[in-house]
Order: C-alpha cells, then structure tokens, then sequence
C-alpha cells in the first residue's frame, strides 16, 4: 500500500450554515440604489425575483435533507423585514412565497411533502397563491384520473410570476387545497393590478378554465379533518406581513435621517444651525423610533411564539395555537399603526421639498397604506379582546 492509502479518512464535515441575514441584506442592498425608479416603472418585478432566487432564499425553509437550507422561520422573518426596508413589494413576494409554500408542505402527505420540497429546491421554484376568501370559491370538478379547475380570483400575489399556485377549491360539499404549475393550459394571469402601493407585488386577477389538475396534485386527502398544524398557516401569514410592515416602517425612518441630516434646513425660528439639531424634529423623530422600537419588540415576542407554536407540529392543540395568534395579532394592530405613522409623518420632518416626485418618498406609505386595507387591522384588535377577555379566537377562514 502507499502511504496515503494509509492516511486516516477525514470526517465529512457539515456544510456551514447560510448567513441568512448577510445574504437579504445583500439583496436589500441591491434593491436601495433604483428603489424609486423602479416602483414608478412599476414593472413586472422579474429581475427583483432573480435577486432573491440567486441569493438562495427562496429555498431557505426547505429541510436540508432535499438540498434546500435548512433556515427557521425566524430566519424567514428576519429576511423579509430586511428586503421590506429596501422594497415592501419584493419584500410581499418573498414572504407569500414562504406562505404558500409551507402551506403546500403543511397540508400534503410525507409523500407529496418530499416530492414537492425536493423539486421545488431542484428547480429553484417560486411560489404563489390564489385563495381570497372573498371571492367565490374556484371549483374542483371530477373527471377519469383527475379533476377540472375552474374559478377566477381578483387578488392572486405572486401568481403571475410563480412556479407553483397553492389554492383552495370546492370539490363536493367540502373543499380541496391543491397546487398546480403556474403556466397551465387554461390558467389566465390579468397583470391588471394598478393600485398606487405594492405595485410591483404582482397582485393582480386570476382565471382558471377548465384548468386539468392531476390526483397526486391534491394536497393530502381532503375527506379528512386538517392536520392540526395548518391552524398555523393564517398567524403565519399575519406575522410575515408584521414583519414587512416592519421593514418598511425602518426603510422610511433610515431614509427620513438621513434626508434631515444632509437636505433638510433648519425653520428661521428655530435658533439652530442644522435641521438635525432642531427640538421638535428631535422629540417627533424620536417619538417615531420609540413606537417602531415597541414594533419590534412585539414581532419578536410573536416570532417565539410561533416558533413555539410549529415546534408542537400536529401535537398542537386549539389553546396552544390561540396563544400563539394572540400574540401574533397583537403584533399586527401595533406594526400595522406605526408603519401608517412613520412613513406619513418623515414628511413634517424633512419638510416640503421631500415631496418631489423625483425622490419617492411617498412610496412607504403609498405600499403601508395599500397593503393594510386588505386586512382590515380593527378585526385583529377584536381577536386580541377576545383571547384577553374570553380565552378565544373567532374562526374565521383564511383570516384568523
């Protein structure tokens, strides 16, 4: 034998773990410079896309054991906060994306679980979703071997651009939770969304015709009662909003600062020589970072919450998950306020020439503003009273 054949075998040592953290702020990073020149494009947002799909984050829940990364939900929330201080609408596409991905893992058998994990993974897929609640329902329709989806849906984030669509259909007296790719024959995308926020969310309709949908392509066996689990998905969808409401909350004050401090001149009657120094943009300013400071704090009490909540898997009971949604939804009155406040009010402390359209200011609160009319805040106020006063929460489907 040769002397290295003789060398002892070294350990396989486990690949490092990604910094997720560096790697969304590397993306938010990117996004900052064209910021405002972008969301007045208002185009489809498909190089935004390749930014996170390149850094790797859109596999960053998938288990390691199907090459994905392996990241906590945690990990998924800090990086959404962080992209929402760049962009809130690539922050809504990167947080819908974990939505409707877990919710795809959550509600599949082991089976379709690992199939769907793994190839999403291999092909680097992008999630998107088509269940507003208050539409009418699509519909599953019986056929030899499969089914026949039709429906249309006017909110459908992500969908446009997605390589698979998580949905809920009626199928018989109950209904049915499926995913299916997002370029069918028969699926339609409007690309119709104009409102004045979130413009590059890709946000808008959704036709299905007669859209084939094969059997393996319905999630679990929807005889069955839900995994006790997926009573998660709907806090989950709330605290990934809470956390780009956040962000975006963050991206306003950082941009206000240093407007002040370098743009901003000081009011005649002020008595000093830079805006930064004066008392009332001082106390408002400081006001502002008191209320997101609180924000965060209740988002990150939240996220150990859920962590908490997902560690019990299927074990989860109605009370363990109230508690968990309660603090999730205290979060979302809070987070949902301050980022209306914060980037309304950056304007009295940069002053007038901080409305040029030419800087886009106004995009923060444009985005805050759009964003939380789908969801009125006032019915999560309610379900807070409710656990503190009665121990529950009113099931409601797809919002609470």
């Amino acid at each position: 034998m040769t002397r290295s054949s003789l060398q002892p075998v070294a350990a396989a040592r486990p690949s490092p773990r990604p910094d997720w953290t560096a790697l969304a702020q590397g993306v938010a990073d990117a996004l900052v410079p064209d910021a405002a020149a972008r969301d007045h494009a208002g185009a489809s947002p498909r190089r935004e896309l390749e930014l996170l799909r390149e850094a790797g984050l859109l596999a960053l829940l998938n288990p390691v054991a199907h090459g994905g990364g392996g990241g906590s939900f945690t990990d998924a929330l800090v990086a959404t906060r962080l992209i929402g201080r760049a962009d809130a609408s690539i922050a809504q596409l990167l947080a819908y994306h974990y939505l409707h991905l877990t919710n795809a893992l959550w509600r599949a058998t082991p089976e379709q679980a690992e199939r769907l994990s793994r190839a999403s993974v291999a092909g680097k897929w992008f999630w998107g979703g088509a269940s507003n609640p208050r539409d009418p329902e699509s519909r599953l329709t019986p056929e030899a071997g499969g089914f026949r989806l039709s429906g249309r849906k006017t909110f459908a984030s992500n969908a446009a651009l997605a390589d698979r669509i998580t949905l809920r259909a009626q199928l018989g007296d109950g209904f049915a939770v499926i995913v299916v790719p997002g370029d069918r024959d028969g699926v339609t995308h409007g690309n119709d969304w104009d409102a004045f926020g979130q413009r590059l969310s890709e946000s808008g309709t959704i036709t299905f015709a007669d859209v084939r949908v094969e059997q393996d392509e319905v999630l679990g066996d929807p005889t069955a009662a839900p995994a006790p689990r997926t009573s998660l998905v709907v806090p989950f969808h709330q605290l990934l909003i809470v956390n780009f409401y956040i962000g975006t909350a963050e991206g306003a004050l950082a941009e206000a600062a240093r407007y002040i401090r370098t743009t901003s001149r000081p009011w005649q009657a002020s008595g000093v020589e830079r805006a930064s120094l004066d008392p009332y943009i001082l106390e408002h300013y400081g006001n502002l970072d008191v209320e997101l400071r609180a924000a965060v704090a209740l988002a990150d009490v939240a996220g150990q919450q859920f962590e908490a909540a997902t560690d019990r898997g299927n074990h989860i009971t109605p009370e363990e998950r109230n508690v968990a949604a309660a603090a999730i939804y205290a979060a979302k009155v809070h987070a949902s306020r301050t980022a209306l406040e914060v980037t309304s009010k950056i304007f009295e402390l940069m002053g007038a020439r901080a409305t040029a359209g030419a800087a886009g200011y106004d995009r923060f609160w444009r985005n805050i503003r759009t964003h939380t009319l789908h969801d009125p805040v006032v019915y999560k106020s309610r379900e807070v009273g409710n656990f503190a006063l009665n121990g529950t929460i009113t099931p409601t489907p797809l919002y609470s």
